[in-house]
């Protein structure tokens, strides 16, 4: 292969999307609630719900306003505290302040992982929720986690927007704590250019959720939860106007059954460039926990012994060859390092976070890419630490 691939580009959408979307196009019959029953954005909850094997799902407009809906659907006090791990995408901060809840951060190490000392240190009287972040879809010690989190009654919330098709002990991420959450925007595993949905076994937390979603008046009668629950929360929440169109369910519906293959595919291709990198010298991939069966669309690796200037000249060196890396920590203005989080607020310095940041590469490895494309980009990234290194070591 002498042409870099485009790691950008998605898989096609199923052609039997077509149809539905033209059926849609033709009737104009765009709005969830317009059908008395199985509305495309009805029909993929229901289809989400049972393949995750949830009770419940609420299909809105991102995996960010899940994860504001869930907050909000917990009845926390305004300026509750959260916790959240200090590597996640700036939308996770965000959706807690948006939920009038205060993020408080919990250190990371190299391996992308919840520091478990430090998450325990900070889990005090005075934190009224857990926002896990399976960032880049990497899942960390949640035996330990949820149990820590089930001794204080200290409710669990999963953003599982990298981990659709993960699995913990076996078990479904995303089903571990109260609530989980997950995106389908474009370079997620299900692709929908936009789009979210949460999945609980809990009813009165659904039934808050899909009011605060957009159901207004009697349009939660449409939803397939104990309806007592909605009785108890009519006219007492607020309409945040967060709901899922059923053009992008058109979109989703037939994506579901093609998630193991791309899982399947997607960790076949991880695991065979991670080999490659971990042959060099200067380039390290953390292995995943025991319990975890991972469903990867990126690999992350660290830089061994990278000085700053060395760490620039390679990111170079890859663009050289075609093929895009990034550091969190180097990139200018990166929504995933915590000190461009200002919005939040003063934070204590994160240590261990900021040298992994400054470190850690992130290559997008989506699962439709073929041996030639994958040994291209290993290839291309060994040559340009190695072009790197050995300049300085020749200096």
């Amino acid at each position: 292969m002498t042409h870099a691939p485009n790691l950008y580009a998605a898989e096609p959408i199923p052609e039997s999307a077509r149809a539905e979307i033209d059926r849609l196009l033709t009737t104009g019959d765009l709005f969830r609630y317009t059908a008395p029953e199985d509305a495309p954005v009805a029909l993929l909850e229901k289809e989400f719900a049972a393949f995750m094997g949830t009770k419940f799902a609420l299909a809105v407009s991102s995996c960010s306003a899940a994860l504001f809906l869930a907050l909000k659907s917990l009845n926390l006090p305004r300026n509750a505290k959260v916790l959240i791990p200090a590597f996640t995408f700036a939308a996770v901060p965000s959706a807690v302040v948006h939920a009038d809840c205060v993020p408080v951060l919990v250190e990371v190490g190299e391996n992308y992982r919840i520091d478990i000392t430090d998450f325990e240190n900070k889990l005090t009287s005075d934190i009224s929720a857990v926002l896990i972040s399976h960032m880049r879809g990497h899942t960390s010690d949640m035996d330990a986690i949820i149990a820590l989190c089930r001794d204080r009654n200290i409710p669990v919330v999963e953003d599982a927007a990298h981990s659709l098709g993960t699995l913990w002990h076996d078990q479904k991420i995303g089903t571990l704590g109260k609530v989980g959450c997950f995106s389908f925007q474009s370079y997620k595993m299900i692709n929908a250019g936009e789009g979210g949905i949460l999945v609980t076994d809990d009813a009165d937390l659904v039934a808050q959720a899909v009011i605060m979603s957009g159901a207004y008046e009697h349009n939660w009668k449409k939803h397939p939860v104990l309806h007592e629950a909605f009785g108890k929360w009519q006219n007492k929440l607020p309409l945040y106007n967060l709901r899922m169109q059923n053009l992008s369910a058109a979109v989703i519906r037939p994506q579901i059954p093609e998630v193991a293959r791309r899982v399947s595919d997607g960790r076949a291709n991880h695991d065979w460039v991670a080999g490659e990198l971990n042959s060099s010298p200067f380039l390290h991939v953390p292995a995943a926990l025991a319990p975890e069966t991972r469903a990867p669309d990126s690999i992350q690796f660290n830089l061994n012994d990278f000085s700053e200037t060395e760490t620039m000249a390679f990111v170079a060196e890859t663009q050289n060859r075609g093929v895009s890396v990034q550091v969190f920590g180097t990139t200018k203005n990166n929504a995933r390092a915590f000190w461009n989080w200002e919005f939040i607020g003063p934070q204590p310095d994160l240590p261990q976070t900021r040298a992994m940041l400054m470190n850690a590469c992130d290559v997008r490895l989506p699962p439709r890419l073929q041996h030639d494309d994958l040994r291209y980009i290993a290839t291309a990234i060994k040559d340009a630490a190695q072009a790197v290194k050995g300049t300085a070591q020749a200096a």
